[in-house]
């Protein structure tokens, strides 16, 4: 019951591929293998270009330089969008806790309600079961007495 999908969870932005995809290279940039990888390739850039091994881009590294801005400018928007899926999410994560807890809570108000109706008729019952046998009691008292007058008047009679 709890753990059934939920419409309001879905992303503003949806499930589309390129969200969902944004969402997985946003993830990747932030991980030790890309970081380590990025180095490699970066001191092998420089190293290559620095020993004369080959010189297509040489000192000071302009298009080195460009390739890193070109990453930064579209990495940025990736994990811009990458994020604001994620605080859709947990905005809707939030919106569905608040109003579990506003069920549970009205839940639990209608259950005291519930009981205190309950406790208020047992209490009626018993003031009524009290009365019975306080009507009972006095019955028996006079049912008592009669018979008494009863064998009264006809032994003496």
């Amino acid at each position: 019951r709890f753990h059934a999908p939920h419409a309001h969870l879905a992303s503003a932005f949806g499930d589309d591929w390129f969200g969902v995809r944004a969402e997985g290279f946003a993830r990747f940039f932030g991980t030790p293998v890309f970081l380590v990888a990025q180095t490699v390739v970066v001191a092998v850039w420089i190293a290559v270009n620095a020993a004369g091994l080959t010189r297509f881009d040489v000192y000071p590294f302009i298009l080195l330089n460009l390739a890193f801005s070109l990453q930064a400018a579209y990495a940025a928007p990736l994990i811009l969008l990458a994020q604001t899926r994620q605080a859709d999410r947990d905005k809707a994560l939030v919106d569905a806790d608040a109003q579990h807890r506003e069920a549970l809570a009205q839940a639990s108000l209608e259950r005291q309600e519930f009981a205190t109706k309950q406790s208020a008729q047992l209490l009626e019952l018993l003031e009524l079961n009290t009365r019975l046998t306080q009507i009972t009691q006095e019955l028996s008292q006079r049912i008592e007495r009669l018979t008494d007058e009863i064998h009264r008047k006809v032994v003496s009679g």
